[in-house]
C-alpha cells in the first residue's frame, strides 16, 4: 500500500508542477452528478435549508450539493495526506491526530493562502518537489533508509526557497513598475 501511495505522490507532484490551472465545472464533479441522478436538485438556494418540499417531494438545494463538496475534499485531503504522515513516521495515533488537526484547520489556512498565493508565485513548485520527493522516498523506503531530520529538512528547505525566491522576484517586478 506504501507503494501506491508513493506513486500518487509523485504523479500528483508532476501533475502539480506541470499541469496547467484548470478551469473547475462544478457540474462535472462525480459526487455532483451522482447526488443529482438519486435526489432531485432545486436550481434556486433557499435561505440556508439544504432540503426543501416541491411539489410533494423532497428535493435538495444548490447549498446541499456545496456541502457535499466541501465535505468530500476534506476526506480526500485526509486520505491523501495519510502518505506524507508515514513518511515521516508509523506511530499510528500521530499519524491519526495529525490528519485530525490538519482537516480542523484546513479552512482556515485556505482563506489565508487565498489572499496571498499571488505573493508566491513558485511555492506551486515547491510543493511540487516536496510530493515529488515524499513519494520517491516511500518508494525507496526498503532500499536506503532516510532521516527524519534530513526528510524535514529538504521539506522545510523546499518551502523556504520557493517563498523566498516568490518574494525576491515580486519585489524586482513591483521596483520595476515604480
Amino acid at each position: 500500500m506504501i507503494y501506491v501511495f508513493g506513486g500518487l505522490l509523485i504523479v500528483t507532484g508532476i501533475k502539480m508542477a506541470f499541469g496547467g490551472d484548470d478551469h473547475i465545472e462544478p457540474e462535472k464533479n462525480l459526487l455532483v452528478r451522482l447526488v443529482r441522478k438519486f435526489v432531485p436538485v432545486t436550481k434556486r438556494v433557499s435561505g440556508d435549508r439544504f432540503f426543501i418540499r416541491k411539489c410533494g417531494k423532497i428535493a435538495a438545494t444548490p447549498l446541499f450539493l456545496t456541502l457535499l463538496v466541501v465535505e468530500s475534499s476534506d476526506v480526500i485531503f485526509a486520505v491523501d495526506s495519510i502518505p506524507a504522515v508515514l513518511a515521516v513516521t508509523h506511530d499510528p495515533f500521530i499519524v491519526y491526530t495529525s490528519n485530525v488537526f490538519a482537516i480542523m484547520g484546513l479552512r482556515s489556512l485556505y482563506y489565508l493562502l487565498a489572499h496571498v498565493m499571488d505573493m508566491f508565485v513558485y511555492l506551486k513548485l515547491g510543493v511540487s518537489f516536496i510530493l515529488c520527493f515524499v513519494g520517491a522516498k516511500m518508494l525507496l523506503g526498503d532500499v536506503f533508509e532516510m532521516p527524519i531530520y534530513f526528510s524535514l529538512g529538504v521539506i522545510v528547505g523546499s518551502l523556504t526557497i520557493a517563498i523566498l525566491i516568490s518574494v525576491m522576484v515580486g519585489n524586482k517586478r513591483k521596483s520595476r513598475h515604480a
